[in-house]
């Protein structure tokens, strides 16, 4: 009779397990959440006030761009340049397009990259974004920021590079690299922290330099996945397309070979809902609330 007893207690014991698993593998997947340079098509993007507002909408993940300065300091924007779409002079005067990537960040010392206003702007593409004027700020002052609010969001921070540009906007990747790394230990992110890039040189960069940063693979939309991948010499945690380059057995695939797929840059509700369907692991936007409405669902 104990012995009867036992087999029946250790049935029931697997099957509550087998209950546990099933339940586990079935549950929903929690999408990474980012912010596309904060929220691009809410707020200028890589503001200060664009961070803010992606915070307290509920984003998981800040995505943003970084450049350096002329005395080395880590300035958040997507060009290493004025950008005669989202910026004015300090006078408040036009920059013609001829004339954009002659304000070149890496030429320029910090006080003077700051007197720029890169908010006050209508944006063509993102007419509902709020414009207000706004600078492009120090890495540190989103960090700081982070911190103020007692937030415990993270950083996808994609290092902005191409062999053109070394030695004329950007630093040698080397030194490019330290630069970041080194913000990011002062600040003690670093375990908040993944490093994007879609220069090659810049990822061998870092795995050299910090072997534990966590890595993304930037593939544009005329890249191929595979292609860029096995010029890697080593595997990323993250593969970060253009989100049309994916679909759902791809994203199957390469997750089952230990990859997270994250893809860029997904703004309408029906693509947010299909990449949703086809379970990636994040989704970056220029419209975190879109997002976070649909998962609420």
């Amino acid at each position: 009779m104990k012995n009867l007893h036992f087999l029946q207690m250790l049935k029931n014991n697997v099957f509550v397990v087998l209950i546990v698993l099933f339940m586990g593998c079935n549950s929903e997947k929690q999408i990474d959440i980012q912010g596309h340079r904060g929220c691009r098509g809410l707020l200028p993007e890589n503001s200060l006030p664009a961070f803010e507002k992606a915070i307290d909408l509920g984003v998981h993940t800040l995505e943003l761009d970084i450049a350096i300065s002329k005395d080395n300091q880590v300035v958040v924007s997507h060009e290493p340049y004025m950008n005669p779409v989202i910026c004015h002079t300090p006078n408040g005067k036009e920059i013609s397009d001829s004339l954009g990537m002659s304000y070149n960040l890496y030429k320029m010392n910090y006080d003077e990259i700051k007197h720029f206003d890169c908010g006050s702007k209508f944006h063509p593409i993102y007419p509902n974004q709020e414009n207000i004027k706004t600078y492009k700020p120090l890495l540190s002052e989103v960090f700081q920021l982070v911190k103020s609010k007692d937030s415990d969001v993270k950083f996808n921070i994609e290092i902005k590079s191409e062999p053109d540009y070394y030695d004329v906007y950007t630093p040698q990747p080397d030194v490019y690299v330290k630069l970041v790394l080194d913000e990011i230990e002062k600040y003690r992110m670093f375990n908040r922290v993944n490093l994007q890039s879609f220069d090659l040189a810049i990822l061998e960069e870092i795995k050299k330099q910090s072997p534990k940063m966590r890595v993304a693979l930037l593939v544009d939309e005329d890249e191929g996945i595979s292609t860029k991948l096995n010029q890697m010499s080593y595997k990323p945690e993250i593969i970060s397309p253009y989100y049309k380059l994916i679909f759902g057995q791809l994203v199957e695939e390469y997750q089952a070979q230990g990859f997270e797929i994250i893809p860029w840059t997904v703004n309408k509700k029906q693509d947010m809902e299909q990449m949703i369907s086809w379970q990636v692991d994040g989704i970056i936007t220029d419209y975190p609330n879109r997002l976070i409405e649909i998962l609420k669902k």
